[in-house]
């Protein structure tokens, strides 16, 4: 299949509504009907600041980043990024061209994307 891969940079802590956002983006992927997507801790960073920022004992909680990630269909990316607009949600994101698919798919599993192709030989 053909989408893309779209990456959410968000402070640790960053909240909306009282929730934490990498949460919140999370649920609500899931409640869109997106497949998966996942959440990673930075264990060091910097940013348009050029502020290191690293995981220590006494670093101060929440400056690092949380990256929250999905595999999407441009329809889902579009779904995804409209309602952060929505909701004026500042967040940076990447988004690029992906082709994803599963190695030997299950035959009971209708939602499941198509076979990866065949690597083409040298």
């Amino acid at each position: 299949m053909e989408g893309s891969f779209l990456r959410f940079y968000l402070r640790e802590h960053q909240r909306h509504r009282g929730k934490l956002l990498w949460e919140w983006l999370l649920e609500e992927a899931n409640r869109m009907g997106i497949r998966g997507g996942s959440a990673f801790r930075a264990m060091a960073g910097f940013g348009r600041h050029h502020h290191l920022h690293e995981d220590h004992f006494f670093e101060l909680a929440g400056t690092l980043t949380v990256e929250v990630e999905f595999i999407v269909t441009d329809a889902e990316a579009r779904g995804l990024l409209d309602l952060l607009r929505e909701k004026r949600i500042r967040a940076f994101y990447a988004l690029i061209p992906a082709r994803f698919g599963v190695t030997v798919p299950d035959p009971n599993d209708a939602d499941a994307p198509e076979a990866a192709p065949e690597p083409k030989s040298a």
